[in-house]
């Protein structure tokens, strides 16, 4: 007897709070509202104006690549992220398209490598390097990772789209019941951040709708992008214009070498191509900040491609190339440079390009966005350097460095895999890309020393080293010493905040 009715007690109870579960459940949906199963959403979803902040633990400014892939974690942590994006319709970019090994490898981490599918992502598996009619083939160093392991490339809105949908989908579960949302997207435009005693309590917005709203967190992350409004906030950005890409779009060629990105050591400056679609070529021809940006509107863009870039771009492409120059569909956007000088302030954090850009030579900045310290470091310094180093030049130091380069990575073996890991996020230590960059350095010196020195070779051998040294020091400089090589003993705020 004493048996069953314990039995019956456990029953009692079990339904009891069976009950209860069910109310919280149906009246946190109802607070926040039904969602409509996964679909990015767009109309306002209005938040607390009294500061209290009980009902999100973190806003996200931004839902680009960083933003994206930093709400889907917070939230998978079972923290309730809202999401502010100026724009949720799909990005129409010319760069963000190639995403490095090491990115990939992030993404599936972070659980988001599905993101990379159905939008017709192509296999990235290396590099061709072009140089005066010579051409070597550099293949990442995959062999330790599975057969999915490789970079990927895409049209850059197609992914953002598809980690936005993700992240918006992503429910909370108070078990066995489903409860609301984890992550409210919204589209919106924040117009300035919300501080009280110099501590950020959340941000200020404008809806679609033209509504002024506020919304208040513990925690604000500002990753808006390289157009971002709020970034003098929260740090003193210097940022530089060292040249501007030329894009246009390839229809049905077919490069040289498949599967790889191309990299054309042209003159002034290089030249990209690579596979965004089982059917188009991305083309981006870098124009130095030193030279005037020819013209769209009169043709002078068109002349300037046909006359100068067309005839050193390899001859398998040449005529898909001027095709695409005749279609006039061309544009242009600055590659911007900017160095991470944050001015750290509680309750806020700068993140992604609002925070930190270099030039997109190398396509690293998806994968820095998705990866830690050591990681984003080495890959801004490398495609600082990279870029002044394959730039052409009437110095010849620098035309000495530029050939060393092209002739050290046809050496094989470790000259070419270690600077291709680096290249690829897949090496993250940063004293092996100074290690590779002054061997590099030593074996131009080398080859002019070679077979008889002379006083004009050893001064130009000088030079050189001296050139190389001018090259990357500065952005090391730039980029942090101490964050590079020591990022562990960087603390979280480098002040301390005096409130009475």
């Amino acid at each position: 007897m004493i048996v069953i009715d314990d039995y019956v007690v456990s029953v009692i109870i079990a339904g009891f709070v069976i009950v209860i579960v069910i109310l919280f459940s149906t009246f946190r949906r109802r607070k926040f509202g039904e969602n409509d199963g996964g679909l990015i959403r767009t109309e306002v979803v209005r938040s607390s104006d009294d500061g209290d902040s009980g009902h999100i633990d973190v806003i996200v400014v931004g839902a680009g690549v960083a933003g994206a892939a930093l709400a889907h974690t917070l939230a998978k942590d079972g923290r309730r992220v809202h999401v502010i994006e100026r724009d949720l319709s799909e990005p129409d970019r010319i760069v963000g398209e190639l995403l490095q090994p090491g990115g990939y490898l992030k993404l599936m981490e972070l659980g988001l490598e599905d993101c990379v599918g159905d939008i017709d992502a192509q296999r990235v598996v290396g590099y061709g390097l072009f140089k005066d009619g010579k051409n070597i083939k550099l293949s990442y160093p995959l062999e330790q990772f599975t057969s999915d392991v490789a970079g990927r490339s895409f049209h850059n809105g197609r992914f953002i789209q598809k980690m936005r949908e993700k992240t918006a989908s992503l429910p909370k579960y108070i078990l066995p019941f489903p409860s609301e949302l984890l992550v409210r997207l919204e589209q919106g435009t924040v117009t300035s951040l919300l501080e009280e005693k110099g501590v950020v309590k959340g941000v200020q917005y404008k809806t679609k709708n033209g509504d002024e709203l506020k919304a208040y967190a513990p925690l604000t992350i500002v990753c808006d992008g390289c157009f971002s409004n709020l970034r003098r906030s929260l740090c003193s950005p210097k940022v530089d214009v060292p040249s501007h890409f030329v894009g246009l779009i390839l229809e049905n060629c077919q490069l040289p070498f498949s599967n790889h990105g191309h990299v054309i050591l042209a003159d002034p400056s290089p030249i990209l191509f690579y596979q965004i679609s089982s059917t188009e070529v991305r083309c981006l021809v870098d124009v130095p900040a030193g030279q005037k940006l020819p013209s769209i509107a009169n043709g002078d863009m068109a002349k300037y491609l046909k006359t100068v870039v067309a005839p050193q771009v390899p001859p398998e492409i040449y005529e898909s190339f001027v095709a695409a120059v005749d279609k006039c569909n061309i544009r242009t956007m600055p590659n911007r440079s900017m160095p991470a000088t944050p001015q750290p302030t509680p309750g806020a954090i700068l993140m992604g390009d609002a925070f930190n850009m270099r030039h997109p030579l190398t396509g690293g900045g998806m994968t820095v966005a998705l990866s830690d310290i050591p990681v984003a470091s080495t890959i801004n310094t490398l495609a600082g350097a990279l870029y002044k180093v394959f730039c052409a030049s009437s110095d010849d130091a620098h035309k000495e460095m530029r050939e060393a380069c092209f002739d050290y990575l046809s050496l094989g073996g470790e000259c070419s895999n270690g600077p291709v890991a680096l290249l690829s996020g897949l090496n993250p230590r940063p004293l092996s890309l100074v290690v590779h960059f002054f061997a590099v350095a030593v074996y131009g010196v080398g080859r002019l020393l070679l077979p008889f020195p002379s006083p004009q070779r050893l001064w130009l051998g000088v030079r050189l080293l001296t050139g190389a040294a001018a090259i990357i020091f500065p952005i090391m400089k730039a980029e942090g010493l101490r964050q590079m090589f020591f990022p562990a003993t960087v603390p979280a705020y480098y002040r301390r905040l005096q409130v009475r």
